[in-house]
């Protein structure tokens, strides 16, 4: 772990040698030099009893961070930023993510559609298109799916498709202002190191607010809520879009480093969230529903993992949302669980499919890798018995391709290996050829 300065908080990597003194307070050289001449131009008593020039001390160590920031932005070349011409439709958008997530095509549907709406909106405030006098409100995104569903990897490819600053954070190191954590403010100064302390670009940047459903309302406490409805509170101005001062390269405005005001107003915010138990909430209210008659509705007629898909808003102000958030994020999407064919092809589908990485690996070796479609249906089988989504796949992958990892270098006559259902059952070997086409026997 990087020290930091005492003064400055600045981390050793940024700041240069810290100097340690007693009492385990660590110093940069800068902040040092600048006390010293503190000391020399007023004296010590001065310098410890006159609290005006311990301003002048603070507002002098502001100015020269301010003036290396700038010359760190100075010497990188800023992106050109796209145009309204540049921006991919909605089937592009969509086809794109089809190369690298399996399923979830409603979703990908919505996310595309939103994205699209949302830039357009942004260029219109541009004054790239003609001014009419309507006014295009502003819609942010919540995602709902269960761990593993590809949430965040989405948000990336959208990211990267567009070019755009993305930052992303996690919801439960949010508090109110004033306690121990990180405030609100603390996801735009992420953002704003994402687009190289350029305001202009993280002004039209994405931030993923991760296990938003952690901040839900805490039931049955008499405790102030300072990690749940306070941080909702505090992120609507966030949402709805104002003018927030955040520091540089920190996430407390108490750190002596110089603020920028960045405008929130055309950022797009995507939150995302598991929402366990959310189901039982959903089945609770259709239950409610029950009737007598030959149309009538039974309870249990729908199965519990299709229960996701009946959400609304209602069921998530029972989970826990306070109505003035989930009126700021008014587009939902939704994303299920992957089944076992959904699984097959996350293995060998995408374009950074996992099979196709460990493909690659081994052909540096000279190695062909195959695996036979017992064996993909067999790693995917476990991967859904793990209830943990697509982050399943590569724990069961490791772990199988331990021994043939080390023991394939070993030997440079070996051409061919042919992974089986057996083997990923623990029944067998895999299969093993040489060069010339030879197949190996199987380990005693």
């Amino acid at each position: 772990m990087e020290d930091i300065c005492y003064m400055c908080h600045r981390p050793e990597s940024k700041a240069g040698k810290i100097i340690k003194m007693p009492n385990n307070i660590n110093i940069c050289s800068d902040c040092l030099q600048t006390t010293f001449n503190q000391i020399n131009n007023s004296g010590m008593s001065a310098f410890m009893m006159d609290m005006p020039n311990m301003d002048n001390l603070q507002e002098e160590m502001r100015k020269r961070q301010t003036v290396k920031v700038k010359k760190e932005s100075e010497d990188k070349e800023p992106e050109p930023e796209f145009t309204l011409a540049e921006l991919p439709p909605p089937h592009v958008i969509k086809h794109r993510l089809d190369e690298h997530v399996v399923g979830q095509e409603k979703a990908k549907k919505i996310l595309s559609v939103a994205v699209y709406n949302h830039y357009k909106r942004v260029f219109s405030e541009k004054n790239e298109v003609v001014d009419d006098g309507v006014s295009i409100e502003k819609s942010n995104i919540l995602m709902l799916g269960p761990t593993g569903s590809g949430k965040t990897y989405i948000v990336k490819m959208l990211a990267g498709m567009l070019k755009v600053p993305l930052a992303i954070t996690d919801a439960t190191s949010l508090t109110e202002a004033g306690y121990i954590g990180d405030d609100v403010e603390s996801v735009i100064s992420k953002l704003l190191a994402a687009a190289g302390n350029d305001v202009k670009r993280a002004e039209h940047g994405i931030v993923f607010i991760d296990e938003i459903d952690k901040i839900a309302k805490k039931r049955n406490t008499n405790s102030r809520d300072v990690s749940g409805e306070s941080v909702q509170q505090g992120l609507l101005k966030l949402l709805e879009g104002s003018d927030v001062e955040v520091p540089v390269g920190a996430t407390n405005k108490n750190a002596m480093v110089p603020l920028y005001t960045v405008n929130t107003s055309n950022i797009l915010f995507i939150c995302g969230g598991a929402f366990p138990e959310l189901d039982q909430i959903i089945k609770n209210r259709i239950d409610k529903t029950g009737s007598m008659g030959f149309d009538a509705y039974l309870k249990n007629d729908k199965q519990d993992e299709n229960l996701i898909e009946q959400v609304n808003a209602e069921d998530l102000r029972e989970f826990g949302m306070i109505p003035e958030f989930l009126g700021r994020l008014p587009i939902l999407c939704i994303l299920s669980m992957l089944d076992e064919d959904m699984m097959v092809k996350v293995l060998t589908q995408p374009k950074n499919a996992i099979l196709k990485q460990y493909k690659k690996l081994l052909a540096m070796d000279e190695v062909e890798l195959i695996f036979e479609e017992e064996a993909l249906r067999a790693i995917a089988k476990k991967a859904v018995e793990k209830k943990i989504g697509a982050r399943a796949l590569r724990a069961i992958i490791e772990d199988i391709m331990l021994d043939i990892m080390y023991e394939i270098p070993k030997d440079d006559s070996i051409g061919r290996v042919t992974i089986t259902g057996d083997y990923i059952e623990n029944k067998g070997a895999p299969l093993i050829e040489l060069r010339g086409n030879k197949l190996l026997p199987p380990p005693v």
